[in-house]
């Protein structure tokens, strides 16, 4: 297979859409479903398993940067974003988010895969079993969300997502958001995670010999282009959809999807 295949081209844009209407649903980039499809792809070309990985993980932060633009923007219009915790979790989760991509172009293939999986199992876990809607108030501790801000932008940056997977879980446990407050306030996150380790995977994918034609670093231009734009298109409304649907209802989806893809990253399936 090759990405001028039409296959290929057909895989690409739905996946895109796919993780579009699950980024504004969920408040998360969606890189736990855009890499291991790219990673499967980029393989199916020939190319090399620790290439593959790489820029699949590295992609889809420069696509989860844009979706969560998008979002963001329309869960502010629904009030539903603390622009001073994210902004908090975000300045700190860029810097570690960026540390996270110069870890990951160090690993091999199924260490970053097996790690992916488990981090993923684990936030569904923790998600599963914290309410869907809070009557408490959120946390207003600076160091919480400094502290949180450095574990979801390192992971972000090491395995290639936004970081939702991640916050999710620390909002709705640790820092006491109800789940709507939370993906809102995730989405936005998000933008500063995934622009620190989209620099991240471009400086260190920089003059990597066996790259795809058409690569910034470890991000590939053309999958970024066919998963970007129908992402970007589908993303905004997955947000309006998601304040239709009850609260645990959301969680519930979010927690399903996660189990299964961190399960196939793993190698169970």
């Amino acid at each position: 297979m090759t990405p001028a295949e039409p296959l290929y081209l057909v895989i690409m844009i739905l996946t895109g859409a796919f993780t579009g209407i699950i980024s504004g649903l969920l408040g998360v980039g969606g890189g736990f479903v855009m890499t291991p499809i790219q990673y499967w792809l980029l393989q199916e070309t020939g190319l090399q398993p620790d290439l593959a990985i790489r820029v699949a993980l590295g992609t889809s932060l420069f696509v989860i940067l844009l979706n969560s633009i998008s979002v963001a923007l329309k869960y502010h219009q629904k009030h539903a974003v603390q622009w001073k915790q994210a902004t908090i979790m975000g300045i700190t989760g860029s810097i570690f988010s960026f540390g996270g991509a110069a870890v990951a172009s160090q690993l091999s293939a199924s260490t970053l895969s097996t790690i992916f999986g488990i981090v993923v199992i684990i936030g569904a876990l923790r998600t599963y079993l914290a309410p869907a809607v809070r009557e408490s108030e959120i946390s207003t501790n600076p160091a919480l969300y400094i502290l949180a801000g450095i574990f979801i932008g390192f992971f972000s940056g090491l395995l290639g997502i936004g970081g939702g997977v991640i916050a999710l879980p620390i909002m709705l446990i640790f820092l006491h958001f109800g789940m709507r407050n939370a993906v809102g306030t995730s989405s936005a996150v998000i933008m500063f995670t995934s622009f620190g380790g989209s620099i991240g995977y471009i400086v260190n994918g920089m003059d990597q010999p066996g790259l795809p034609p058409y690569s910034l670093g470890y991000i590939n231009l053309i999958d970024w282009v066919l998963l970007a734009v129908p992402g970007f298109l589908a993303a905004r409304r997955g947000a309006e959809v998601a304040h239709l649907i009850n609260p645990e209802h959301l969680k519930h989806l979010f927690v399903l999807l996660m189990i299964y893809v961190g399960l196939k990253m793993i190698g169970f399936f």
